[in-house]
């Protein structure tokens, strides 16, 4: 079962904590009969598409043979590079964004911009700028990310202005970073949250909203804990947001944005969608 004293930097990807999962514990069967509610697809990836995240068997090639991987490879070559060039120098950002932003492939975009992320500078927090506007949400949510770990209150203007997008993980992204900056003072974002169509998003805010001294917070916890139309993992987020201490949380909140404990690059358990 779930730790209840571990560290408290947000709920967890129900594949971290599978009793999370929508029909755990539930005898059903077949696959017929499992309903799957959460942000979840099924797709036809290949073995070798499923291990672009492994960077290893290029960690060790020179930063120029990386690049030519990222500009001519193919797309799994193209994942691989962008997410090793993270580990170069800051003289690979042009390269990044030149080729891995333009990228055909949503996956080798989203990687790029995660690579500038762990890079940083006012290059590439420009870049992840304009790539709020990419057409995939996975990518824009990923370029949230980048500016929080860049500099989150320099880019404190966009990432105020993705709590409008209309992807529920771009939302939470910023809410996440938000949090980290402001405190207190994002209570009527994670009201607000809180009332999402996304089951994701009024998790996190159940969970954010722990950080929160106030009346509104307290009472909007309860409410989503005792509502029984929520799902568990929203009704449990809620009950452990009313034990906890806000000063305490809000200290020791590291957000999901940042050092994840992620076994590779580009798996961030707060901003991979699952690709089963």
């Amino acid at each position: 079962m779930r730790d209840e004293e571990e560290a408290t930097d947000g709920p967890t990807d129900p594949r971290v904590h599978p009793e999370q999962s929508p029909g755990f514990g539930e005898d059903h069967g077949g696959l017929e009969d499992i309903e799957v509610s959460r942000d979840v697809t099924i797709g036809e990836a290949t073995p070798r598409e499923l291990q672009a995240t492994d960077i290893t068997p290029i960690a060790n090639h020179a930063a120029a043979e990386k690049v030519t991987d990222l500009r001519d490879g193919d797309v799994v070559e193209r994942r691989r590079a962008a997410l090793a060039l993270a580990e170069e120098s800051t003289e690979v950002v042009g390269a990044l964004i030149k080729f891995g932003l333009s990228d055909e492939d949503s996956d080798v975009r989203q990687f790029a911009v995660e690579a500038l992320g762990e890079l940083g500078g006012e290059r590439a927090g420009n870049a992840a700028v304009a790539t709020l506007d990419d057409p995939d949400p996975w990518v824009r949510a990923e370029a949230v990310v980048a500016l929080d770990r860049i500099d989150r209150q320099a880019y404190e203007s966009h990432i105020e202005q993705a709590v409008d997008d209309d992807h529920h993980a771009v939302r939470r992204n910023a809410a996440v970073s938000l949090f980290k900056l402001r405190g207190a003072d994002t209570l009527e974002i994670l009201l607000d949250q809180s009332e999402a169509e996304s089951e994701r998003l009024r998790e996190w805010a159940a969970h954010l909203l722990a950080g929160i001294d106030d009346d509104r917070a307290e009472r909007r916890l309860r409410e989503l804990a005792a509502d029984e139309s929520e799902p568990k993992v929203v009704r449990s987020t809620a009950a452990r947001s009313l034990e906890a201490d806000p000063g305490k949380f809000r200290r020791q909140f590291t957000g999901g944005t940042e050092n994840d404990s992620a076994s590779l690059p580009g798996e961030s358990r707060l901003n991979r969608r699952p690709n089963l």
